[in-house]
């Protein structure tokens, strides 16, 4: 049975990633901040999936915290902290904070687990379409998606012939972030005329899992607004 991690699966997309391993007959854990949590969403997900509490805000302690983990054959990076930042009002504390986890807090899992990964297995690493085009208030969140291609690229270099790639969606039109807003304006500047599913983004972070001549590249699943 193959077995995956996916570090942030215990909301958003790494849930979803993490629901459709579990159908695909994977071996799963999922990592969150916080222990009850991660164990709470592992039992709603299956008898067999496992849960660490992993925190990438603290790197140092990613490696012990990931002791636990065996061989892996896939590894998803989801873990995300979007909060707005501006230059204006800019929070040293806070982009700190975010640039440590998708940056460090990324980098230090993959280092922590370079010596557990089966022959062909693979990595993805999520980014987003903030790193291509920015908007008020991501003065950061463009910033870290921007050095997630860059992580990738190097990764790929320094763990070869291990697959790493990153997934930069766009916005995920039935999510609980964009779900409910009336009125979105990403929507008209998208060429397909409406924002990408959360089950297109899933279908394509299995995609990069799992096609193994596909390397160090970045995916943009966002129907094509990066583009235009």
């Amino acid at each position: 049975m193959p077995t995956a991690l996916i570090v942030g699966g215990t909301s958003g997309l790494g849930f979803e990633i993490a629901r459709s391993m579990v159908q695909r007959g994977v071996q799963v854990t999922i990592t969150g901040r916080d222990t009850d949590r991660a164990r709470d969403v592992a039992a709603q997900l299956g008898p067999d999936v496992g849960a660490l509490a992993v925190d990438l805000g603290e790197p140092a302690g990613v490696e012990s915290a990931l002791a636990p983990v065996g061989s892996l054959d896939h590894l998803v990076i989801a873990a995300l902290d979007a909060k707005p930042i501006t230059v204006a009002d800019f929070d040293v504390a806070a982009a700190t904070q975010v640039i440590t986890i998708k940056l460090v807090g990324y980098a230090a899992v993959v280092s922590a687990l370079r010596d557990r990964f089966s022959p062909g297995a693979s990595v993805v690493l999520f980014g987003g379409a903030g790193g291509v085009r920015p908007y008020p208030g991501s003065t950061m969140l463009s910033a870290f998606n921007s050095g997630i291609s860059g992580l990738v690229r190097t990764l790929a270099v320094e763990l070869a012939p291990l697959r790493v790639n990153a997934l930069h969606p766009g916005a995920v039109g039935d999510s609980a972030r964009w779900r409910d807003l009336p009125e979105i304006p990403a929507v008209a500047r998208t060429p397909i005329r409406r924002l990408v599913t959360t089950a297109e983004v899933v279908d394509a972070a299995w995609f990069l899992l799992t096609n193994a001549g596909v390397n160090a590249i970045d995916l943009a699943v966002d129907g094509g607004y990066t583009t235009t």
